[in-house]
């Protein structure tokens, strides 16, 4: 039986955390940065576990982790 392969791209967006959930970015912190007030910019800079929605279909494209 051969192995499966890691989606590359989301390895490169997600990780995980000790306890075996993953972690993520958020979006919106890339551009038009100036219409954005300081409260705002610095909730974004922060991590982010991913929710149970999508939780499935990232543990599919990151088998191993």
């Amino acid at each position: 039986m051969p192995k499966i392969k890691t989606s590359r791209s989301a390895a490169k967006r997600f990780s995980t955390t000790g306890s075996g959930k993953f972690r993520r970015r958020r979006q919106n912190l890339r551009h038009i940065l100036t219409k954005k007030d300081a409260k705002r910019r610095a909730r974004l800079g922060k991590g982010a576990l991913v929710d149970s929605a999508n939780l499935k279909s990232v543990k599919r494209l990151m088998p191993y982790a």
